[in-house]
């Protein structure tokens, strides 16, 4: 009788995904999960057709940097490939508290801790803090893995609209004056490519002892000095308890970071199941982030290149006349408001040789399906013309 039960649970589970409408979609018209062939800088093989690299992350484009490649190398020739462990165990390196206290020295903060993901670092910035009983006050634009970290609080939870200061206010100004009150949103939003309002939301924040964490998964190597982030764009370090990030973006590895101050990130190394139950950032990706890091304090040529080719390539988007969500980054989306129109442009565009991405609701909000694009400092002057081209054909098959 058990037995028949559980193989009639096991049956359907495996029904619901043979049968789920999304992947069979998915599958049919084959958007993502495409693997690369190849790759060198923002030159991509793929089917058996040289492409351009118009979706990645890689900002400043020292992915393929000689410094940070040997760098790399080198660290798994002295340590090897991996920790094999946790950082509370028999993971933890000198190589990762060198990082870490570069980090925080660079964004101005007392203490940082890297994950191995920067999935794992912005869900524990949440989590590791906020309790049962307490209020959060998130944007409803913000990364999934900091919305995951605030359900995994059993806080509650209230979004305000998103880039809204106004709606921030009347939604705290209501709340319960005595539980502890926290505000998540980011320096960058990656989607929209908006810049977080900041000033505005911290001042509001203050005034009612919010503890501030801030995602500057894609600000950090793009805004503020020498790449300090958005928090230092806007002179407001001293006002965020947590700045948490990405080190596969601007910092050419994998992994993610926590910074603050010394109380709040020891806290967190003693709370937080995301740190302790999970295996620490290999060597060479550790070296490749510490390298970046140097790279980005000594070589300010590459976050010129960066905005140069931003400027260069959102000029050719306005002469189309598309639509890029008043974009205030090197993230650029393409909004077309339908995931028909959206197809058949990111399909235009690989037909011309143009790697992108497709975002759709509920990735984003109704009405505003898009492609994602993102400018790195490695595109060239050419390679910006022949995407220009490209969009324009693509534009016609709309």
């Amino acid at each position: 009788m058990g037995l028949s039960f559980f193989s009639k649970s096991k049956n359907t589970v495996v029904a619901r995904c043979q049968e789920d409408y999304a992947t069979t979609m998915r599958k049919r018209y084959a958007p993502y999960y495409h693997a690369m062939d190849a790759q060198t800088g923002t030159h991509i093989h793929l089917d058996g057709k040289d492409m351009i690299m118009l979706s990645s992350n890689d900002y400043l484009g020292l992915s393929f940097h000689p410094k940070v490649i040997e760098a790399s190398c080198a660290a798994i020739h002295r340590w090897g490939t991996s920790t094999n462990g946790a950082r509370p165990s028999n993971g933890s390196r000198s190589f990762h508290l060198e990082l870490e206290n570069k980090l925080a020295a660079f964004l101005g903060k007392e203490a940082c801790h890297v994950h191995a993901a920067g999935y794992l670092s912005c869900m524990s910035a949440v989590a590791s803090f906020a309790q049962k009983g307490d209020l959060i006050f998130a944007d409803k634009n913000i990364h999934s893995c900091l919305l995951d970290g605030a359900k995994a609080s059993l806080a509650t939870v209230e979004r305000f609209s998103h880039n809204r200061p106004d709606d921030f206010q009347e939604m705290v100004s209501t709340a319960a004056s005595d539980a502890p009150k926290f505000l998540i949103a980011e320096g960058v939003y990656s989607m929209e490519g908006h810049i977080g309002r900041l000033p505005e939301l911290i001042k509001i924040s203050d005034n009612y002892k919010c503890f501030n964490i801030i995602d500057d998964a894609h600000g950090f190597g793009v805004f503020g000095k020498q790449g300090r982030g958005t928090v230092d764009h806007f002179g407001l370090t001293d006002k965020i308890d947590i700045i948490c990030g990405s080190l596969s973006k601007s910092l050419a590895s994998t992994g993610g970071f926590v910074a603050g101050s010394s109380d709040v990130i020891e806290y967190m190394r003693t709370n937080s199941k995301q740190t302790i139950f999970s295996a620490a950032l290999s060597p060479g990706q550790a070296a490749a982030a510490q390298t970046s890091l140097e790279i980005m304090q000594t070589e300010p040529e590459h976050l010129k290149k960066l905005w140069d080719n931003t400027h260069q390539y959102k000029a050719i988007l306005k002469n189309l006349g598309l639509d890029i969500w008043e974009s205030e980054s090197p993230a650029v989306p393409i909004v077309l408001g339908s995931r028909d129109k959206c197809y058949l442009f990111w399909k235009a565009l690989l037909e011309k040789g143009v790697f992108t991405v497709m975002s759709i609701a509920p990735a984003v909000p109704a009405g505003k399906d898009l492609i994602r694009t993102a400018i790195s400092a490695q595109h060239t002057p050419e390679q910006i013309e022949q995407i220009g081209h490209a969009m324009a054909y693509a534009l016609k098959r709309i």
